[in-house]
């Protein structure tokens, strides 16, 4: 799906904003989609390399059916380049070896694991789930006809027409908003801007948005880049969420501490002084910033300690106190 031939058996892929020119015998920036004699083919339809059935919390999405699960799936691939990358052994893996590990495994077999789990959803995550598209696509429809929810883990690189296709099977997408355009440049081998398009075309299609940005030191911690998030996630909504969570070094950023969390803490202060109504602090279980607050009267919600909730106090999904409506899919 999306790429247009070209002359000389080249095509272009538009699936995501790499918008990459393949040759024959070649394959995109995310090393899992090869051009064969003018057809572009995905390498990892069905490929899957982890299962998981993780707390909702862990993607993290707080405001979509708390304590919840959600059965979890990737292949092995990535359009970006992430220097802090988690999960750099699989997503980074098909840029250094020619063979796609993994399991082969359809669509059906995916939802009705998640049915025998008893998960509400599948979340496409781990590694980008713009670069398995097609699998994800067929998966997604299925489970929309069996009642499950679908969740996209995401860099926000998908392209326009792709994010399109996908929204209306889409109910849930954690949109990673890592920093300037220098920071994706450097650190990702990518640009900003297509990024905030796709929040903004998301948000717009009505898929459930949730924003995290990692605060990794030296790099996007400044206020002033803090702030200039904060305000460009209060012009698309201010009632999506955002999570500011702790770096720990990892992959080819090992020279780094861990984030302070009173930088963390600070984060947290800057997304609600700019005026949003949600903001966490992630990766630093028991320290008070994973709780949900009403926004009008400022009650306690829902008590977290990492991914997992202590108590909730929500009526549906108002507060229990005020009654005021809190924002997400209860």
């Amino acid at each position: 799906m999306f790429y247009n031939k070209l002359e000389n058996q080249k095509v272009k892929c538009f699936l995501c904003a790499h918008n990459c020119i393949v040759s024959d015998g070649r394959r995109g920036i995310c090393a899992v989609r090869e051009n064969r004699k003018g057809t572009l083919y995905s390498l990892v339809y069905g490929r899957v390399i982890s299962m998981n059935v993780d707390p909702i919390e862990k993607k993290p999405l707080f405001h979509f059916l708390p304590a919840s699960t959600s059965f979890s799936i990737t292949t092995v691939g990535c359009n970006f380049r992430c220097m802090h990358c988690q999960n750099y052994d699989i997503s980074q893996y098909p840029k250094k070896h020619d063979d796609i590990p993994g399991e082969d495994v359809t669509p059906e077999e995916i939802v009705n694991a998640a049915e025998r789990a008893g998960c509400k959803s599948i979340s496409y995550t781990y590694t980008e789930p713009t670069i398995f598209f097609e699998f994800a696509f067929d998966c997604a429809r299925l489970a929309r006809k069996r009642g499950i929810k679908n969740i996209f883990v995401s860099n926000g690189y998908t392209g326009p027409e792709p994010t399109k296709t996908i929204a209306p099977y889409l109910d849930g997408n954690n949109i990673d908003l890592k920093g300037d355009d220098e920071f994706y440049k450097k650190i990702c081998g990518a640009r900003l801007q297509p990024v905030l398009d796709t929040i903004r075309l998301m948000k717009s299609l009505g898929v459930w948005v949730e924003i995290t940005t990692l605060i990794i030191p030296a790099h996007n911690d400044s206020e002033e880049n803090l702030r200039w998030i904060a305000e460009f996630i209060k012009s698309v909504d201010p009632a999506i969420p955002w999570h500011v969570t702790q770096f720990y070094p990892t992959y080819q950023l090992l020279d780094l501490p861990r984030t302070p969390v009173k930088i963390l803490r600070r984060a947290r202060e800057i997304g609600l002084e700019t005026g949003l109504k949600y903001v966490y602090e992630g990766n630093v279980p028991g320290e008070g910033g994973e709780n949900t607050y009403c926004p009008n009267c400022g009650e306690l919600l829902i008590e977290r300690f990492g991914f997992y909730i202590k108590k909730n106090k929500m009526v549906g999904s108002q507060c229990f106190k005020c009654k005021t409506k809190v924002d997400g899919i209860w």
